[in-house]
């Protein structure tokens, strides 16, 4: 059945995605998948665990992706800037509307710490010493950002933002061995 259920949650993602959440009920949802409300209960327990399905689903989405990206970069900020790439281009926005969406209905809880926990693992990739603090505000700037693209819809002034953040950022970090004379874990 768990490959029935993921099945069914990438429907309901794309769904979502493209048409939102907000006061829709689990009968609306399961419609427009051409599903059952049913089979939603039956594979997610009730709308809550519905929305945190989705949630989970799409956070581990764009920590694949952040791993992935930092096979192909060679400094933290490009990384970031990578993963601002991506997360900002059109066909993503739908997911990042939805993400905020489903933080309102289930207040967010644990959507932080796995973020932190994989840059720690990067970090230290980079030859950084992990700092949670440091993490975490990250985290808060880029989801800020992005609450202000969503609410523009232009994506510019929140891109300059963001430079100006990794530039304070890289200007607050002691100096790094050249890349040259230490290896990159990867």
């Amino acid at each position: 059945m768990p490959e029935a259920r993921d099945q069914l949650l990438e429907r309901i993602v794309a769904e979502v995605a493209a048409n939102g959440l907000a006061d829709r009920s689990l009968r609306e949802v399961a419609e427009a998948i051409g599903s059952s409300h049913r089979m939603l209960l039956y594979h997610f327990g009730s709308r809550a665990g519905l929305v945190s399905a989705i949630v989970e689903a799409t956070e581990a989405g764009q920590r694949l992706l952040l791993a992935e990206l930092a096979a192909q970069v060679d400094d933290p900020a490009d990384l970031v800037r990578a993963l601002w790439a991506r997360t900002c281009a059109p066909e993503m926005l739908p997911f990042v509307r939805l993400f905020f969406e489903c933080v309102a209905v289930t207040g967010g809880k644990g959507l932080t710490d796995p973020w932190i926990e994989l840059a720690n693992e990067l970090r230290q990739g980079f030859g950084l010493a992990p700092d949670e603090d440091e993490l975490r505000l990250g985290v808060a700037v880029t989801r800020g950002l992005l609450i202000d693209v969503l609410a523009t819809g232009d994506a510019g002034p929140a891109t300059r933002s963001l430079e100006r953040f990794l530039e304070m950022w890289e200007s607050s970090q002691p100096s790094q061995p050249s890349q040259s004379s230490q290896p990159r874990a990867r």
